[in-house]
C-alpha cells in the first residue's frame, strides 16, 4: 500500500520494482505537482518477486512539430524533437525538467515513461509546404536524443530525415545513439549537397563511468565508431565533449579530442554540466550513490562557477559558467581543440537548395 507525502530519494520507487541500467536513483514528482507519493510498510505486504522497472511509450498526436527559440547562445532558431523522454538515462540531462510539464517525474518517468510524435514527418512536410516558410538549418536532438533505442521500431527520425531530403533542407543533429548509422543513405546523399551536419556527444572514455552517468546510452568506444562511419561516409561530424563535469571527466578534455579527431571528426565543442530545476537534486543523489566521496569536490566547482547557486539561467552563461574555473576549462578546451586542428571555421549549411516537391493535387505552373 502507499499513502499520499512529502518525501526524497528512492522512497518514491515502489519497493515492487527492480530498478536497473538506470540513471536516476527516484522518481520524484515534478515542480508542479501539489502530492507525492510515498511508499511505507504497513505490515501487510507479504513477500513478493520484484517485477523489471520497463520502458513504456505511448503516442502523442502533435499540432506542430518545428519548435522555434530565440535564444541568443543557441546556434539554431528551430528545432524538432521526434520523442519526449529519452531511454537512455543520462543523470545529467538539462531536459529531464520538461517531463514535469506532462505530470510526469523528471526523474525514472523521464526515461521510463516516453512519448513518440508519430505523425511528426507529416506535420513536417506541411509546415515546410507553407509558402510563408523561409529555410534555415534545422536541429533534431536538441532535446530528447532521436536516435534512442525506440527509433529502432518507431523510425520517425528516418520519416523526418526523408521529408528534409526531399525539400533540401539543411538539417543538424545530436546524438548519442549509433542506430544513426541506419540512416548514411539519407544523411551521405544530403551531405553531399552540404546539407547535414552531426555532433557525437561523447562525455568521458572511461566505459565505467559512462555506463553509470549514461546507463542505456552506446559505449564511448561504440560512440567512436559511429563518428568514424560518418566521417567515411562524407558526413561532416564533431566530437561534443559534453557536459564537462568538474572533478569527474574534466581531466578527460584533451584524450576525448585526441580520440574524436583520430576517428574522423573535423569539429569539436563543449558544454559546462547544466543542473537546472530537477535535475540539481537528481545529479547530486546520483553523485552521493555513486562517487560518495566526490560529492563536495562537484558541487562547490558547480556553485563556485554560478556564483554561490547551483545553477544560472541567464544566456551567455548558462552554458560555460563563469569564474576562475570555467575560464581554465576554455583555455584548456581551445588549446587542444586548435593542436588537433578541430576549432577552423565550418561551411555553413545550405538553404538556397531548399525546393517544395511537387504532390498530388498541386496546380501545376503554366511557365515552369
Amino acid at each position: 500500500m502507499f499513502h499520499k507525502f512529502h518525501m526524497s530519494e528512492s522512497e518514491s520507487i515502489s519497493p515492487g520494482l527492480r530498478v536497473a541500467a538506470r540513471g536516476a536513483c527516484s522518481n520524484l514528482a515534478g515542480r508542479y505537482e501539489a502530492t507525492e507519493t510515498r511508499y511505507e510498510p504497513d505490515g501487510w505486504a507479504q513477500e513478493t518477486t520484484e517485477q523489471p522497472l520497463r520502458t513504456h511509450v505511448s503516442d502523442e498526436v502533435a499540432r506542430r512539430i518545428i519548435t522555434y527559440n530565440r535564444s541568443p547562445d543557441l546556434p539554431f532558431d528551430r528545432s524538432i524533437n521526434p520523442y519526449r523522454g529519452c531511454e537512455h538515462g543520462c543523470i545529467y540531462c538539462f531536459a529531464r525538467p520538461t517531463h514535469a510539464w506532462l505530470g510526469l517525474s523528471p526523474g525514472l518517468d523521464f526515461e521510463t515513461r516516453l512519448i513518440a510524435r508519430p505523425n511528426a514527418a507529416a506535420l513536417l512536410d506541411a509546415e515546410l509546404r507553407n509558402p510563408r516558410y523561409a529555410p534555415r538549418p534545422i536541429a533534431i536532438g536538441t532535446n530528447t536524443d532521436p536516435y534512442q533505442p525506440i527509433e529502432q521500431n518507431r523510425e520517425i527520425t528516418r520519416a523526418c530525415l526523408e521529408v528534409l531530403r526531399r525539400f533540401r533542407h539543411p538539417v543538424a543533429i545530436v546524438t548519442k545513439g549509433t542506430l544513426i548509422e541506419r540512416d548514411l543513405d539519407i544523411l551521405s546523399d544530403m551531405a553531399a549537397q552540404g546539407l547535414v551536419r552531426v555532433g557525437v556527444s561523447v562525455t568521458s572514455l572511461d566505459a565505467d563511468l559512462a555506463r553509470k552517468l549514461e546507463p542505456r546510452a552506446p559505449s564511448p568506444k561504440r560512440r567512436l565508431a559511429t563518428i568514424r562511419a560518418l566521417s567515411g561516409a562524407g558526413v561532416p561530424v564533431r566530437i561534443m565533449t559534453s557536459p564537462v563535469i568538474p572533478g569527474l571527466t574534466d581531466h578527460e578534455i584533451e584524450t576525448l579530442l585526441a580520440a574524436g579527431r583520430e576517428a574522423g571528426a573535423d569539429a569539436a565543442s563543449w558544454i559546462m554540466l547544466r543542473l537546472p530545476l530537477e535535475v540539481a537534486p537528481l545529479f547530486q543523489d546520483w553523485l552521493t550513490a555513486h562517487y560518495p566521496d566526490r560529492v563536495n569536490r562537484v558541487m562547490n566547482r558547480v556553485r563556485e562557477m554560478h556564483g554561490g547557486k547551483v545553477y544560472e539561467a541567464d544566456w551567455g552563461r548558462r552554458m560555460r559558467g563563469s569564474g576562475v574555473y570555467a575560464r581554465l576549462i576554455a583555455r584548456r578546451f581551445e588549446a587542444a581543440a586548435t593542436r588537433l586542428g578541430l576549432n577552423g571555421p565550418q561551411p555553413g549549411l545550405r538553404t538556397d537548395l531548399f525546393d517544395r516537391p511537387f504532390q498530388r493535387g498541386d496546380q501545376m505552373s503554366l511557365f515552369g
